[in-house]
């Protein structure tokens, strides 16, 4: 039968090759315009903190040890592992973001180099996969899974390293062969490919054939895309549909309601609502976010744990964080795909709560996911017990072990600079307030420099230095974290009222040697676990310093573990000590206040338990 459907599968590629393709303009193909936008590359260098962390991840990984060269042996020879296909297009989709934001041209040579590699694997459908072309597609190995991703890495590689005509025509030819394979009968139902009963991974194409419309117009791509969308992505349930009747996250797409596929499917979905306008899709992907947001994200940005599917499934871990008995759980491949989720959301409507969110994940969850050198990712990671691990779905690679994981998280930190500061079209935009130098265009095209002074978020203050080329009047937007109870900015010197979680709009007329100063509310803060499904974890408390929460570490303290109080006035506000860090590597330190004491916590980013060491981030209460 499988053979059957190959064949007429190709008749029905044949024939649509023969068909005059239909292409529609760049504004029909973008019916909604964005409201806030990227920079273009090489427009932004951070400095200092979280460039430390992107630089180390560059060099010891994407231009280090990832063996592109292996990866692509997998679609020459075949593969022995379901969806190791994956690797080539992860590690090629950040090494592009990466050259994006550094413009390096090893970075690019490399690249290059292996996309080069990548198209002598085309197969004589036009496929690039791990599977032979009678044995296409593959239900149970995650065919259709690998080919999304090497989409998405030569899209992103087309975007941003090279527009090298023969990628955009690989693309076509790949996107052809899916359409000639997957669809309704006699073709195969996209719903029955994959490695889940549900299948969900497979519709995550939505999100390359997305892509691949904007950037030919040719509307079978959209017209595959609809088909997608009306199957509902998951055997049994539609997700898309379930998101706009509310339904939570944790009930979706049931019996594998896995954190990671289904956010890269609602990726997909709002590339389709940029495309189609249909309301109701910009409202399933707003539920999605605001649910995922309320119900799964955990105090350091990242969600999805507890017992099914291996801890790696939405399960309301909001509410059972702190629960000591959970042993796995926030997945870095998860935390990077929310984290790209809500730069979406952020595009798209300007919401300040997914600017919160990307900042939560970034200065907590994705840098303290990182090994220490910047050459690899934790698997899964803890806020109790064995924070970091490197066990779990991969393969070895002589002495080094890759993982999804591993390969997503560089294009986490890729993400930042895409994201720190953006444009719109009354003017710039500032989400995240790491020490930067930006040249941007005005709304009148004019230049402008913006220069972010700082040592956030080691303290709250920041100055911005605005420099437009000549004077001009925009608006400057800047995200004011809802966590900042109380902040204090002023124009050349003037106060203006703020509100914590909103952007502040400062229009006006700019010119050269204006300054912004910002001062955010830096004092640290006692919270209460939230109350659990199962209440195991609910005798505990979490201490967090600005954007950034803070952890006990047993390799600076035996009694890590140990029960307290922190102390606190009735704002739960604490007054902690900054101090000099006993441990190499270290961010930050603080002497923290107890009703019995004093104990000591750094930054949770910082805490390295690469040596099986532990971590107590939830303090039990005496």
């Amino acid at each position: 039968m499988k053979q059957l459907f190959t064949i007429i599968g190709a008749m029905a590629l044949l024939g649509a090759m023969l068909l005059l393709t239909v292409s529609v303009s760049a504004q029909e193909r973008h019916k909604v315009e964005d409201r806030f936008f990227s920079l273009l590359p090489n427009s932004i260098r951070l400095k200092g903190y979280l460039e430390n962390d992107i630089q180390k991840s560059i060099e010891h990984w994407n231009k280090g040890v990832v063996p592109y060269a292996a990866f692509v042996d997998f679609f020459r020879n075949g593969k022995h592992q379901f969806a190791v296909g994956e690797m080539w297009g992860k590690a090629v989709r950040s090494g592009c973001m990466f050259y994006r934001y550094t413009q390096d041209p090893e970075l690019k040579r490399i690249m290059q180099q292996t996309v080069e590699d990548i198209l002598t694997t085309e197969r004589s459908n036009g496929s690039i996969s791990c599977e032979q072309v009678n044995l296409q597609p593959n239900d149970g190995g995650g065919d259709l899974w690998e080919r999304k991703y090497v989409m998405l890495a030569m899209e992103e590689y087309y975007d941003w390293v090279h527009p090298d005509p023969r990628v955009l025509q690989s693309l076509k030819r790949q996107a052809d062969c899916i359409i000639g394979q997957i669809g309704y009968p006699p073709k195969i139902s996209i719903l029955e490919q994959g490695w889940s009963a549900t299948g969900i991974e497979s519709s995550s194409l939505l999100e390359p054939f997305m892509r691949l419309y904007g950037m030919t117009g040719e509307s079978r791509y959209l017209e595959f895309a609809n088909y997608i969308v009306d199957n509902g992505a998951s055997k049994g349930s539609n997700i898309f549909t379930q998101a706009i009747d509310n339904v939570l996250p944790a009930e979706m797409g049931l019996p594998y309601q896995k954190a990671y596929e289904m956010t890269s499917v609602f990726e997909g979905l709002v590339e389709y609502f940029r495309a189609t306008a249909e309301p109701q899709w910009k409202q399933s992907a707003m539920n999605y976010f605001r649910n995922v947001n309320e119900r799964e994200i955990t105090v350091v940005g990242n969600g999805g744990g507890g017992l099914a599917i291996g801890g790696e499934c939405w399960s309301n871990m909001a509410f059972d964080q702190a629960d000591p008995e959970i042993k796995r759980m926030m997945e870095t491949c998860v935390g990077v795909t929310w984290m790209k989720y809500c730069s979406q959301v952020l595009r798209l409507t300007g919401d300040p709560a997914a600017a919160d969110a990307i900042e939560k994940y970034v200065y907590n969850g994705l840098i303290g996911a990182m090994k220490p050198e910047g050459d690899g990712f934790s698997y899964a990671n803890l806020l109790n017990g064995r924070k970091v691990t490197d066990e779990g779905w991969g393969q070895h690679f002589g002495d080094l072990h890759v993982t999804c994981c591993n390969l997503n998280g560089p294009m986490g930190l890729a993400y930042i600079p895409f994201v720190a500061v953006m444009n719109s079209a009354e003017g710039p935009v500032i989400n995240l307030y790491n020490a930067a130098e930006v040249n941007m265009q005005t709304p009148a095209n004019s230049p402008l420099r913006l220069s972010l002074e700082t040592d956030y978020p080691q303290s709250g203050k920041i100055l911005v230095r605005v420099e437009p080329a000549k004077a001009e009047k925009f608006t400057l937007r800047l995200r004011i974290p809802a966590w900042s109870s109380l902040t204090s900015v002023k124009v050349n010197g003037a106060g203006r009222k703020v509100k914590a979680g909103e952007y502040l709009v400062l229009d006006r007329q700019w010119k050269a040697g204006d300054r912004v100063e910002i001062s955010f509310d830096m004092r640290c803060r006692v919270i209460d676990s939230p109350y659990g499904v199962s209440r195991k974890g609910d005798n505990r408390q979490a201490v967090i310093y600005g954007p950034t929460v803070l952890a006990r570490d047993e390799n600076m303290d035996k009694d890590y573990s140990q029960p307290v109080v922190i102390k606190a006035d009735k704002l739960g506000l604490v007054k902690v000590v900054k101090t000099k860090p006993m441990l190499e590597g270290t961010r930050m330190e603080f002497i923290v206040p107890t009703t019995t004491g004093t104990i000591r916590m750094m930054d949770y980013a910082s805490v390295n338990n690469w040596d099986d060491s532990h971590i107590c981030t939830w303090l039990p209460k005496e």
